[in-house]
């Protein structure tokens, strides 16, 4: 199982993204499937892709490659 979010804003749009995916991750019953092995937030803007303090990983859309 993996979460993602995608924001095409910036910062408080990433914020935002991460919320959403730790309310995700709280509803799920993990009796009857596994936690999320990683969160995600893809974003508009920015440059590489970065781990946060908090495990989750934002990354540039435009870095994704058929």
């Amino acid at each position: 199982m993996r979460y993602i979010e995608v924001k095409l804003g910036g910062k408080e749009l990433i914020e935002k993204g991460v919320a959403t995916l730790d309310k995700l991750a709280q509803v799920i019953d993990t009796t009857k499937m596994n936690s999320p092995s990683f969160k995600m937030v893809f974003t508009a803007v920015g440059g590489l892709a970065y781990q946060r303090d908090d495990g989750v990983i934002v990354c540039l859309i435009g870095r994704l490659h058929p």
